[in-house]
């Protein structure tokens, strides 16, 4: 089991594989390439993937000056193995090695540093928002991650991560504490994205109708 910088017990279950989920909880750079890397893959495949990473670096966890430092092709050649860590193995090696270039340029590879001091939630929000790779919707779901399972609360954290901190909700990987709940999110994430392509096919449709009046009303045929 491992311990938070607050001295808080850390037991994740997000990559539901044992040895994955341990470097995730003690390993700050495995937790940030891993939330890097949940995108269009199943959140376990991307929170599996810097473990996997680690093993083919033949070390048990992950170097951001390493990464940063590694031949491009030789890093992208990690990723495009098989099995391959991603769905898009070739760009997602290209934003990790940009991601550990950056920590390394900004707070000297140590990727806890971006949480360590920040004193508020809006601050730690604005840092995760400035990594490569973070636009403010994973930048406020790792924010959240953090808050509930990393014990990192600055003030107003749930505030600055929006919906992802609200207590007891099930949006996002920051939820997931096992199979259940893996399960709970992953129902929303498929509610939410038919919401969105329900609304986008309706909007469509009203587009559609808008221009049609407009073409046979008396001033369009003038």
């Amino acid at each position: 089991m491992t311990k938070s910088d607050s001295g808080k017990d850390i037991t994740l279950r997000i990559a539901q594989q044992p040895a994955a989920d341990e470097l995730l909880a003690r390993s700050p750079l495995a937790a940030l390439v891993g939330m890097l890397l949940d995108q269009q893959v199943p959140m376990e495949w991307a929170f599996t993937g810097p473990y996997t990473l680690a093993g083919r670096m033949g070390s048990d966890d992950l170097d951001a000056a390493e990464i940063a430092a590694y031949d491009p092709e030789a890093f992208t050649a990690l990723f495009t193995t098989k099995p391959a860590l991603h769905r898009y193995p070739g760009s997602m090696a290209q934003r990790v090695q940009q991601l550990c270039q950056y920590l390394v340029a900004e707070y000297e590879g140590d990727a806890s540093a971006v949480w360590r001091d920040a004193g508020t939630g809006e601050e730690l929000l604005r840092r995760l928002n400035d990594l490569p790779g973070f636009g403010t919707q994973k930048a406020q779901i790792f924010l959240a991650l953090l808050g509930k399972q990393f014990g990192v609360r600055p003030t107003g954290w749930r505030a600055a991560a929006g919906a992802y901190g609200e207590e007891g909700s099930r949006r996002s990987v920051a939820d997931i504490t096992g199979p259940e709940s893996l399960a709970e999110v992953r129902a929303y994430k498929q509610e939410a994205k038919a919401a969105a392509k329900a609304a986008k096919a309706a909007k469509a449709t009203k587009t559609a109708k808008a221009a049609k009046t407009a073409k046979g009303s008396p001033k369009a045929k003038g």
